[in-house]
């Protein structure tokens, strides 16, 4: 006879556990300690099982009925279902193990050593704050384009174009990563490129050769802390980095070879880069030893010796001698890059002093080793231009280290 929820309700505990019979295999199960479980009993490839489909009351009699309707389904395809329940809840687990965040940072540390310091923590600020609060809990193989759009449109709407484009690759790489590892099929984030909107890229403010000679006597003649003074002095003769340059430790200095040796875990792409120094930038770490050959940085920080120099130091210092607005430490990079292309140097080293990536690995590391003594006369003949630019006397040069000497080897270069 069927069961009621009154019969179930007046249902009594016993010394021993005892069943009431609803019908086609189900039961409720009622324990001593009072507690009422539904049971299915059924039969799979001849042998007799047993499936528990929750308790008394949260799982009311007509669910019960439902719960054993969809099992008897199931049988009659031929699938045990408890099998199915359990391949279901691994599913479910499957699932949670694989969110967007826990892909996302799976893939971070896959690729963190190949990244600089400051980029890696850039960007894992960046999931931190605009992502993973939104998209980081669900299932990465379940998020929809729409959703990821949801993630982007709000920094769009902040103005954030160019890192919205950040974020949308970044997204991307990840996704490829779970494609590749088997816990996503499809890539949302590419067809996104061309709905939201592009970023107006800005260079960074710079100053044209004219500039120059009013600028450099205007850093001559600033009375406040001589070490941004030599630091920006530094970064005109070597272009390098704002980042690079500040966290320059002296034991990345070889004296004797007149190299500057940055790590690749300091640089933007993950490669060591070698910075020839010229006489004039030779000159400016002879001043600074006196004042922090004894610490770890070249350019430690006002406050804490233990740390470089802020990364607003320079650009403070180009406001105070009046080109706030007018020149960034990131300019002077293009700077030298548009004076030395002018000027008709080789391409290949102006990109390698300025650490551009050559998109031939192999080419780029050979390159490297070729073109530091071009690079070396490159930026030699650059620091006695900047010295004529201020009102120096020129060094005199080395044999074969004029401009016109230099343009010839540039064409040999050609050629070859």
């Amino acid at each position: 006879m069927p069961l009621t929820d009154l019969a179930i309700r007046r249902a009594k505990p016993d010394s021993k556990t005892y069943t009431m019979s609803d019908g086609n295999g189900l039961s409720l199960q009622i324990e001593p300690n009072g507690s009422k479980g539904w049971r299915f009993r059924y039969r799979f490839e001849g042998k007799p099982k047993l499936l528990s489909l929750g308790t008394y009351p949260k799982v009311s009699l007509s669910d019960a009925r439902k719960k054993r309707d969809e099992a008897q389904e199931l049988l009659t395809t031929g699938v045990n279902p408890s099998e199915a329940r359990k391949e279901k809840k691994l599913a479910q687990q499957d699932k949670l193990a694989n969110t967007f965040e826990v892909v996302a940072r799976e893939w971070y540390q896959r690729r963190y050593d190949l990244w600089a310091e400051s980029y890696r923590t850039e960007m894992i600020a960046t999931f931190e704050k605009d992502v993973f609060p939104y998209i980081g809990h669900r299932p990465i193989d379940s998020i929809t384009p729409m959703e990821l759009m949801g993630v982007l449109t709000r920094l769009e709407d902040r103005g954030a174009t160019e890192k919205m484009r950040k974020v949308r690759q970044r997204c991307g790489e990840v996704w490829k990563y779970a494609i590749a590892t088997g816990r996503a099929t499809t890539n949302p984030a590419p067809d996104l490129a061309s709905v939201m909107k592009p970023h107006k890229k800005e260079h960074y403010a710079h100053l044209d050769e004219h500039e120059l000679p009013d600028f450099l006597s205007a850093l001559q003649s600033y009375t406040g802390n001589i070490l941004v003074k030599l630091a920006v002095k530094l970064l005109i003769l070597t272009g390098t980095r704002p980042g690079e340059l500040r966290k320059a430790e002296w034991a990345e200095f070889d004296f004797e070879r007149l190299v500057w040796e940055i790590p690749e875990w300091k640089m933007k792409m993950g490669r060591p880069h070698a910075v020839p120094l010229s006489k004039q930038a030779l000159a400016v770490l002879n001043e600074l030893k006196p004042m922090t050959k004894g610490g770890l940085y070249v350019f430690p920080g006002r406050i804490q010796k233990t740390k470089p120099l802020s990364d607003m130091a320079l650009n403070v210092l180009m406001r105070r001698i009046g080109y706030g607005g007018r020149a960034t430490g990131h300019g002077f990079r293009h700077t030298l890059s548009t004076i030395l292309h002018e000027k008709g140097f080789n391409s290949a080293w102006i990109e390698l002093q300025l650490a551009h990536v050559d998109k031939n690995t192999i080419r780029g590391t050979y390159n490297h080793a070729l073109y530091l003594e071009d690079r070396r006369e490159m930026m030699q003949w650059y620091a006695d231009h900047i010295d004529e630019l201020a009102g120096v006397t020129k060094a005199k040069s080395l044999p074969g280290n004029n401009l016109e000497d230099l343009l010839v080897r540039r064409s040999h270069t050609r050629r070859s």
